[in-house]
């Protein structure tokens, strides 16, 4: 390799993201996934306007972005009797210059990894490789060592970007003491079913409440000849007593009998939650889990990203895309300070604080804190949402939240981009 390659550990969203941009930019390197085989795994996650914007200057055409899923129009709260909490537009309905998409997360991954492929004659993403540790030389440099199936294999290169999971080896050696993954009680079932289209056809739908809730929106265009819409549901149920679930088993296959207890009454003259859930083809059970904010993201000629950097709850609907937003401003530190540690600096700099924020702000349920606030207020039945929450004061709450999480409207539509077209490292 030469000796201004970045090796990237983690070929997910990030990792891939960020193998785009530098070869966007000129910049060599190799990705290393520990996954044998790139499979789409996984289901629905959303991809918010400030992310689609730098996908679409990566290249990535909106055709790529509706064959695997839907620009969503509206995002909306309702409260446990089936009534309307808040409601906004989203996406280019709400005055982006970019769409908001949800999008099936493991064919959102392939597009990446194909295209990646595709730009690199497949020569520089090495599947069966588990990051193991680094070690930075005397020269400034970074060896990295990953177990394969023939053993251990070591690369070096300029710098090394640990985007390897919530699970971060990486991230491991650089915070050794570190606590223990996170769990506040939030227990999840995930799963997809073939469904009539919900309020516009193109809405996400937070339903419920603080210690149990919905969350549904699309993935698909209509089906043709049913006109029915895959849609990804996630349904929650938190518990007081943490100790009722090991979040170790973080990721197991189930059947629909493990969630319909929790939700048999949740029927509503617009939605039948529980023969969504029994229609599913296939259920996936995890607890919510998140980590501690670390004081840094950086340890010499070696930085986190993704997950391994900021994995937190799913309530704002941003890991995915703040994945993104890691991979577009490293490359523009990259651009402006060199393939080096400074670059690394000044990425941590930019986002370190801010994204910790992040995370603890979405512990406390992120824009869904909205669903807690009728709750405490009135138990979440209610008939004129004014009298309990006014307009006002639903407004400023997600206001709030869009600014913390980067996606505030008007300023993400005036800002520059994150990389010039065409811009090249020296």
């Amino acid at each position: 390799m030469s000796n201004n390659t970045v090796i990237i550990a983690g070929g997910g969203i990030g990792g891939l993201s960020l193998a785009l941009t530098l070869q966007q930019i000129g910049v060599p390197c190799v990705v290393c996934e520990a996954a044998t085989e790139m499979k789409p795994l996984g289901v629905g996650i959303n991809l918010q306007p400030n992310a689609v914007r730098e996908l679409l200057d990566l290249g990535i055409e909106i055709s790529e972005l509706n064959s695997i899923g839907v620009q969503i129009g509206e995002w909306s709260l309702v409260g446990q009797n089936g009534h309307e909490i808040y409601a906004e537009t989203r996406g280019l309905e709400a005055g982006y210059h970019w769409p908001q998409y949800a999008v099936h997360r493991g064919a959102f991954q392939m597009l990446l990894y194909q295209r990646f492929q595709k730009l690199t004659g497949g020569h520089s993403l090495h599947l069966g490789h588990r990051m193991r540790r680094y070690q930075t030389t005397p020269d400034g440099s970074v060896r990295a060592t990953f177990d394969t199936a023939e053993g251990e294999r070591v690369l070096e290169g300029a710098l090394l970007i640990g985007a390897d999971g919530i699970h971060s080896a990486t991230r491991a050696q650089m915070h050794p003491t570190q606590p223990p993954i996170h769990w506040g009680g939030a227990l999840m079932w995930r799963g997809t079913t073939w469904s009539k289209p919900l309020r516009t056809g193109a809405s996400f739908i937070g339903l419920g409440s603080n210690t149990q809730r919905m969350v549904i929106y699309p993935i698909s265009q209509p089906d043709p000849d049913t006109e029915l819409i895959l849609t990804n549901w996630i349904a929650e149920v938190t518990y007081e007593d943490t100790s009722k679930y090991d979040p170790a088993s973080w990721f197991a296959q189930v059947t629909a009998d493990s969630v319909l207890p929790h939700f048999t009454d949740w029927q509503f003259e617009w939605l039948d939650v529980p023969a969504m859930i029994a229609g599913a083809d296939t259920v996936f059970e995890n607890p919510m889990i998140d980590r501690d904010p670390v004081p840094t993201w950086v340890h010499g000629t070696t930085a986190l990203l993704g997950d391994a950097a900021h994995a937190m709850y799913p309530t704002g609907s941003n890991g995915a895309s703040q994945a993104v937003i890691d991979a577009r401003t490293l490359g523009s530190k990259i651009l402006e300070h060199g393939v080096g540690a400074d670059a690394l600096s000044a990425y941590n700099e930019a986002l370190h604080g801010p994204v910790s924020n992040l995370i603890l702000r979405n512990r406390s349920a992120g824009p869904f804190g909205l669903l807690n606030i009728v709750d405490e207020r009135c138990g979440g039945e209610f008939e004129n949402i004014d009298d309990i929450v006014p307009k006002a004061e639903r407004d400023a709450f997600m206001a709030q939240y869009k600014s913390a999480a980067g996606f505030s409207r008007d300023a993400l539509n005036q800002a520059p981009q994150t990389i010039a077209t065409d811009a090249r490292v020296c």
